[in-house]
């Protein structure tokens, strides 16, 4: 096990806190990943043989340290691989390392009996499909035929598919920063079950994502959606652009459809948060023009607006929506 999933039990309002966590994590390997809003993957081959501690008890020293200088708790998940790691964490409690063994049949016997939807990167959509079918175990997935997985979810998916089933992990650890994204957040003073209040929270966050990337001279390639419950549980969702962009309107249509296709009926929400992530320099984008009027107009409101925000602050002009 040289891969750690580290998931930090933060609040809502306390994301400012991650990369301080994560210096944390770099203390013990620079081969660090952000998974923002609140996790990380940590590659540990070179820390196990510098410390001569294996990756469970090197989790349990991150905890403390974490405990004892940010006062948050963490859920930890351990594997051979990311993959397996993420998955690990998935059964993991705060206090708590659920560890996957480097061996062939306890990575076989873990993934066995879990759904197909555990796999990251598989969604509800192959699931149902699979399921169908009767493939609604990794198990069985695991056991079928290359031929039937493929003629069901693609040549390639059906490929990758029976490769994950059967706990084949080629992905690795890719260090980064938290500085690759932005992300705003919207917390309601009670749990929240207006679905206009929930699409208010989504277009304010929106327009602070559109202001914040444009005032630092950027745009994003992917909008993620983060939905927090009351029970604690939290459903995310990342859609890729058709262009890299820091246009307000269009990162709130984005994240209004994402938020339209989880088909959420009556839910309680605690807190809505947007991310854009993939940035990359604004300069360095491009734009397909359009006839559209409306579209036109609105990137000029928004120049001027942005000048208004720069000299009289940030709430200097918003939707008139959200003046209420």
């Amino acid at each position: 096990m040289t891969i750690l999933c580290v998931r930090f039990q933060l609040p809502p309002e306390s994301e400012a806190a991650l990369p301080g966590l994560l210096g944390l994590l770099e203390e013990f390997t620079p081969v660090v990943e952000a998974l923002p809003p609140d996790g990380a993957l940590a590659d540990l081959r070179g820390a196990e043989r510098y410390f001569g501690r294996d990756a469970v008890e090197l989790a349990s020293v991150i905890r403390v340290r974490a405990l004892a200088l940010h006062g948050v708790d963490c859920a930890i998940g351990a594997g051979p691989g990311p993959m397996l790691a993420r998955m690990a964490l998935r059964g993991a409690r705060p206090g708590l390392t659920r560890a996957v063994p480097d061996d062939p049949d306890a990575i076989a016997g873990f993934l066995a009996g879990l759904p197909v939807t555990a796999l990251p990167g598989v969604g509800t959509a192959t699931g149902r499909t699979l399921d169908e079918y009767g493939l609604d175990t990794l198990g069985r997935v695991a056991a079928a035929p290359l031929s039937t997985l493929q003629r069901l979810v693609g040549a390639r998916a059906g490929r990758e598919l029976r490769e994950k089933a059967g706990g084949v992990d080629r992905g690795r650890v890719v260090p980064n920063g938290v500085s690759r994204s932005l992300a705003a957040e919207r917390p309601f003073d009670r749990d929240e079950l207006d679905p206009g209040r929930h699409r208010g929270a989504l277009l304010s966050a929106a327009e602070e994502l559109g202001a914040r990337l444009r005032a630092v001279g950027k745009v994003c390639r992917t909008l993620t959606l983060t939905v927090r419950y009351a029970d604690r549980s939290a459903t995310t969702r990342s859609r890729t652009l058709a262009e890299p962009t820091a246009h307000s309107a269009a990162l709130t249509g984005t994240a209004y459809a994402m938020y339209e296709a989880l088909g959420l009926q009556r839910a309680r929400v605690r807190a809505i948060a947007l991310r854009a992530e993939g940035l990359s320099p604004a300069e360095q984008a491009s734009h397909q023009l359009t006839f559209d009027p409306v579209d036109e107009k609105l990137r000029r409101l928004e120049e001027v607006a942005d000048r208004a925000r720069a000299r009289f602050g940030p709430r200097a002009v918003i939707p008139g929506t959200l003046a209420a």
